[in-house]
């Protein structure tokens, strides 16, 4: 069942292995209950795909689990053409899509 979600979440870095780097934001505590509360057939790490938008772009990804939130990467083609950096709130919609 496609759920709609709408949040504003500050950009992070993550980089627990030095030979990456990658960017989310966390999907508020309620939401990801909602989300997580959903019965779905079961995926890789427990991710579930969505259909993301931030500002005009929008692109479809996977949110994975965290230990009381999604987070959902930001690829580069998206934070440069949104122009949003690290520390910044972000407005968020995601759509479900399993």
């Amino acid at each position: 069942m496609e759920e709609t979600y709408r949040f504003t979440s500050e950009l992070y870095r993550w980089s627990e292995r030095a030979s990456d780097t990658w960017y989310f934001v966390d999907v508020p505590a309620e939401e990801s209950d909602e989300i997580r509360d959903r019965p779905r057939m079961p995926r890789g790490f427990g991710s579930i795909r969505v259909e993301a938008t931030i500002g005009g772009t929008t692109w479809r990804t996977s949110i994975f689990p965290g230990r009381e939130r999604y987070a959902l990467p930001v690829k580069r083609a998206v934070r440069e053409a949104e122009g949003v950096e690290p520390g910044e709130p972000v407005e968020v919609v995601i759509r479900t899509l399993d």
